[in-house]
């Protein structure tokens, strides 16, 4: 039973968001009015459309001061996830799509990413540092299972001997874990887990296509199983709404066999903080003016506040709070380590057709 009462009275069934914001670089404004006509009958179901993109490259690099990455892959653009809380929504106006509804059911696949990697890596200026994957959008959504780009960009970074850190809350990874423990075994690989609350039922409410908490704890035990070191990851922790189970979720990670954790707090950018406010009211009306009253804090007295260093661990006093308990439970249960930087000393480029041979 969910500690909370949740709602849903509107919603297109196995969507988050409640609707398709208009495109912050579009020219013309839509707005939905209620014509006074009833409509009692259930919304249909919105299903999932994908269509491919041919990649030119794949590598993105950043220079963001706050990450500990310099470049990644993204298999997908939008995530069948829907998580209603995804920083990355926003990103899906660049395709000329809304970051509402549009992100969760209108993906790009892009079928020769591994083709375009292997030609990347290949270049002799290359040179290789851990490369991250998910840190966008999530490369094990359901329609990894068809499409399979996540498992050949995987066969490409083993073949270079490439490091890697993946971030996923999808349990579609341990079909990999195969390669995962091959490149584990050389620390040539690390791997995130998300997991926001123990809550079903929340869980379902906003992140309607994730699997369940307890099904993404066994993956933590699977993987770990296999050798490969897991890092548990409690992002975002929602103040006034999940931010109680902070301790119950390291335990629990700690319990499956993670040996690393990290937390960050709710991030609402752009479109991302109507569609969150809009949500929140429908599903948790009674504590909505309470869950956003905290969040102002975390930011300053904004919905958001992208400042580096601050965006995701918030300021105040309850960030404070938040950054003693995690520091507090993490010694307590041996998860407050770094793990070791991954190799990149083994980066070799395999042989190819045409290539000459070497006389020793």
């Amino acid at each position: 039973m969910s500690e909370y009462p949740v709602k849903a009275l509107h919603r297109t069934p196995g969507r988050a968001a409640g609707s398709n914001p208009d495109n912050r670089f579009d020219m013309q404004h839509r707005e939905v009015v209620d014509d006074g006509w009833a409509r009692d009958e259930d919304l249909p179901v919105l299903r999932t459309e994908v269509t491919e993109e041919m990649a030119r490259k794949v590598i993105t690099r950043n220079t963001s001061p706050d990450l500990s990455f310099d470049r990644s892959i993204n298999p997908y653009r939008g995530c069948e996830h829907g998580c209603i809380y995804c920083f990355a929504r926003p990103s899906h106006a660049f395709l000329g799509l809304s970051p509402g509804l549009d992100f969760e059911t209108k993906l790009i696949a892009r079928p020769n990413a591994a083709e375009r990697l292997r030609k990347e890596l290949s270049n002799p200026r290359y040179r290789p540092a851990t490369l991250a994957i998910g840190t966008n959008t999530d490369p094990y959504q359901p329609i990894e299972r068809d499409r399979g780009i996540m498992r050949a960009i995987l066969e490409v970074l083993r073949d270079f001997n490439h490091p890697v850190a993946i971030v996923t809350k999808g349990t579609l990874i341990e079909r990999d874990a195969d390669i995962l423990g091959d490149m584990a075994a050389k620390n040539l690989v690390r791997v995130g887990i998300s997991v926001t609350t123990l809550d079903n039922q929340v869980s379902r409410a906003m992140e309607p296509r994730v699997p369940l908490p307890a099904a993404r704890l066994r993956t933590i035990r699977k993987l770990t199983d296999a050798g490969i070191p897991i890092r548990a990851m409690v992002s975002p922790v929602i103040p006034a709404l999940t931010d109680h189970e902070m301790e119950a979720i390291l335990t629990a990670c700690s319990d499956a066999g993670a040996v690393a954790a990290s937390s960050i707090v709710l991030r609402l950018p752009l479109e991302v903080a109507p569609l969150f406010k809009d949500w929140l009211q429908e599903y948790f009306p009674d504590r909505a003016a309470r869950v956003m009253g905290r969040v102002r804090e975390l930011h300053g007295g904004k919905d958001y506040d992208p400042e580096f260093g601050r965006r995701m661990v918030g300021q105040g006093e309850w960030a404070t709070i938040m950054q003693q308990r995690f520091k507090l439970i993490t010694r307590k249960l041996g998860l407050d380590r770094s793990l070791s930087p991954l190799r990149t000393d083994l980066f070799a480029r395999p042989a190819q057709a045409g290539d000459q041979l070497s006389l020793f």
